[in-house]
């Protein structure tokens, strides 16, 4: 059984859930992303909602054959890169999560490349969908379970850490806006506004997309 996913995000969240923009890129600048996956061509993939920043759209048809592969529905699976690394593929907590879904070292396995997208999107996406079924299928709680590790979802919201209902209050607006079909994001430009702005303009610059 993996680890709580706790232990991966506590020390890996965005900058927004500290309220403290930029605190989650320690690392010295990276350099631009030369090397992706192969493009999917599925034409039966999902759609994603236009709501997302450039910077997921980005991985957009990554995202719906990650998503695809682990059973996941894909705009839940952007709303967890949206807040994880606003994907930035090199990103790196202080505590050491990395990637794409700021995974902790100890999800992968030795000949793993943490920093791969596809691998880390893997681990990432399987344990998100693990919530999943723990949470029958509810996304709020599946993102509780998400950043708050699994147990969490068996136990009053009361609880919880304040980071975790944030967390899942939050992903779970964005996840309702990306549905909606309005094009409206209001829970996105929040997260954008108490700091989500500044994790994407390190995000961009990794990606070689910045203005």
């Amino acid at each position: 059984m993996l680890p709580p996913l706790a232990v991966l995000l506590v020390g890996g969240m965005l900058a927004f859930f500290a309220l403290r923009p930029g605190a989650q890129a320690v690392s010295p600048p990276v350099p631009q992303v030369e090397t992706t996956p192969s493009l999917p061509t599925d034409p039966g993939l999902q759609p994603l909602s236009p709501i997302f920043t450039p910077e997921i759209q980005h991985w957009g048809r990554w995202i719906q054959a990650w998503a695809a592969a682990a059973d996941v529905e894909p705009n839940l699976a952007a709303t967890v890169m949206q807040l994880e690394s606003c994907g930035n593929p090199l990103a790196r907590s202080r505590a050491g999560a990395m990637g794409l879904f700021q995974v902790m070292p100890f999800h992968f396995t030795a000949s793993d490349d943490p920093y791969d997208p596809a691998t880390n999107a893997r681990r990432g996406l399987a344990y998100l969908k693990r919530a999943l079924t723990a949470a029958a299928g509810d996304p709020r709680l599946a993102l509780a379970g998400y950043n708050g590790g699994i147990s969490v979802i068996r136990k009053p919201e009361s609880t919880w850490a304040a980071e975790t209902r944030r967390y899942a209050s939050l992903g779970s607006g964005i996840f309702a806006d990306a549905l909606s079909g309005t094009g409206l994001a209001p829970h996105l430009q929040a997260w954008l506004d108490e700091g989500g702005a500044s994790f994407c303009r390190t995000a961009a610059r990794s990606l070689g997309i910045a203005p």
